[in-house]
């Protein structure tokens, strides 16, 4: 079973990366004025986005793996994984927005500032510190 989190954590490490770099590419992409340089932005982004959801899929492949093996048995009625889950369902949710985010600046259609771009880049972070409190320190 530590084999099952460690990979659970490894593909977690790798999900993470790409959801705090893809925002900081969108704020540097918001802000070319060239078109090589937004080309090049778009190949960043859906190559990262890539990396990114394969972090993901398997982040959430072994973590339901854990889940089903132990953790739902003995903590279901813990509000603390629940709470977990919810954030989690969250960060999904970011991630399929920062999609939506790679497909407008694919097509061209991006209107935001690059300060929009800046504050978006924090959601993973504050996400990131309350999955990993509940998940250590389980406190309710």
């Amino acid at each position: 079973m530590l084999w099952i989190k460690a990979l659970h954590i490894i593909f977690m490490v790798t999900w993470f990366a790409g959801l705090f770099y893809l925002p900081r590419l969108f704020v540097y992409h918001a802000d070319c004025t060239d078109q090589a340089g937004h080309d090049r932005f778009i190949i960043m982004e859906r190559k990262l986005f890539a990396i990114m959801t394969i972090g993901a899929v398997l982040a959430a492949v072994f973590g339901f793996w854990l889940l089903g093996d132990y953790a739902w048995a003995a903590y279901k009625t813990s509000l603390w994984l629940q709470l977990k889950l919810l954030l989690v369902a969250g960060l999904v949710a970011y991630h399929v927005y920062c999609h939506v985010l790679v497909k407008k600046f694919r097509m061209g259609t991006a209107k935001h500032s690059h300060v929009f771009y800046r504050w978006i880049n924090e959601i993973p972070a504050l996400l990131l510190i309350a999955i990993v409190l509940l998940a250590v320190v389980k406190p309710l």
